[in-house]
């Protein structure tokens, strides 16, 4: 029995595909790919085979190319130089020495599976480097909606997707088997003139709901009209204007090789955890 189908990844295929062609708003790949640029520029490493596995757009590879290093392959459901599937990439284990990825990974049903796939692709010694939604975007346009069809309809339907938590992130890479795991998280708020501009953009985009089991009714108008008032009520400026808060879930990891640092062996501290805690005065 495979994992529960949570999106309607056909559904979402089409709306970025149509996003795509009608010139999507990109700040948010835009500050992403900023910032793999930024991680990539501390990596003293060539690789010479990278993948580009479900962006979006190209500013990933851009940023791998800005960084000195050869255009990887781009590889999508959607365009780029391969069509793929990205729950089941078809290339061979070691294909790839850096795998990238922005803003697509929130998307599929069994992210564990994925990063395991991920971490077969990379040759020993490769690199994983990816960016997610994360669980505290939208927190204010959640929070509208779900008080305003509550009151009105006597009950809330799911309207915005789950997004990954950052505190699992770091177990997930270690669970796929990645060496030095790590995952942060870069957090900001964005202003809009009201809460529909707000959501003009996410259709714009092409991430409004995909969500398998989402609600088959769109929603009233005066529900909305609600949602609305909630949202001016408790989450705008004294200029009136609304606030949106933004995460992005950074994961990193290597494939494992010989050359990496090891943790210490357990019971090889040469000083015991009760005299490192000491104050210099009472040692």
């Amino acid at each position: 029995m495979g994992p529960p189908k949570i999106f309607d990844r056909a559904l979402l295929r089409r709306r970025l595909s149509r996003a795509l062609t009608k010139g999507a708003p990109d700040f948010l790949m835009k500050r992403a790919g900023d910032d793999l640029l930024d991680r990539l520029l501390t990596v003293k490493r060539e690789f010479p085979r990278s993948l580009d596995l479900g962006s979006p757009s190209a500013h990933f590879s851009e940023a791998v190319v800005a960084s000195g290093r050869a255009p990887p392959l781009r590889a999508s459901g959607f365009g780029g130089a391969a069509i793929i599937d990205e729950e089941v990439p078809p290339f061979a284990p070691g294909s790839f020495e850096l795998i990238v990825s922005g803003m697509a990974l929130q998307w599929v049903d069994d992210l564990p599976g994925v990063l395991a796939q991920v971490r077969r692709m990379l040759a020993p010694d490769g690199l994983f480097l990816a960016c997610l939604v994360g669980g505290a975007s939208l927190v204010e346009l959640r929070a509208a909606l779900a008080q305003a069809e509550e009151e009105i309809t006597g009950g809330a339907s799911p309207r915005v997707s789950p997004f990954v938590d950052v505190r699992d992130m770091g177990g997930l890479l270690q669970r796929a088997g990645f060496a030095l795991p790590v995952a942060d998280i870069d957090c900001f708020t964005l202003r809009y003139d009201s809460m529909f501009e707000l959501m003009k953009d996410l259709r714009a985009m092409g991430a409004a709901n995909v969500l398998a089991k989402r609600a088959r009714k769109p929603l009233r108008r005066d529900v909305l009209a609600r949602a609305a008032q909630i949202y001016a009520d408790g989450f705008s400026d004294a200029d009136g204007r609304v606030r949106a808060s933004f995460e992005i879930v950074w994961a990193s990891g290597w494939a494992p090789h010989e050359s990496q640092q090891k943790p210490a062996k357990r019971g090889s501290a040469t000083m015991r955890l009760q005299d490192a805690m000491k104050s210099p005065r009472e040692s």
